[in-house]
């Protein structure tokens, strides 16, 4: 058996996904959230593709982030193409993918100390 150090104490880690709940840590939620390793905003008023805006993308960009996961449901489901051209413009990477796989490849980022954030759409 191989043991390695837990370097996560301290940062958000997604522990669980079901349809209408994410667990972040010890946490249980009920709405899309915005996650990095250091933050978690609540945005109850994203439910879907539909209501990623321009405002949004800004909010995103200001946290400096190097990756973008959009988690988009159970499904996945396409946003509009400006959304997701704001961080190319911008140098960001950007990924859209059902929320289980955003969830799996948001943990695998932020292990590897990567400054990923994850819009979660429950």
């Amino acid at each position: 058996m191989r043991f390695t150090q837990d370097l996560t104490s301290g940062v958000n880690v997604i522990r669980g996904y079901a349809p209408g709940e994410i667990r972040i840590n010890a946490q249980q939620y009920r709405s899309s959230l915005i996650v990095t390793a250091n933050e978690l905003l609540v945005e109850p008023t994203i439910q879907s593709v539909d209501d990623l805006s321009d405002e949004l993308a800004e909010r995103i960009l200001s946290l400096n982030p190097e990756l973008v996961i959009v988690g988009t449901g159970p499904t996945q489901t396409f946003a509009a193409a400006r959304f997701g051209a704001k961080f190319l413009r911008s140098g960001v990477g950007y990924e859209l993918m059902n929320t289980g796989a955003a969830c799996r490849t948001f943990n695998v980022l932020v292990a590897e100390q990567r400054r990923a954030l994850a819009v979660l759409m429950v």
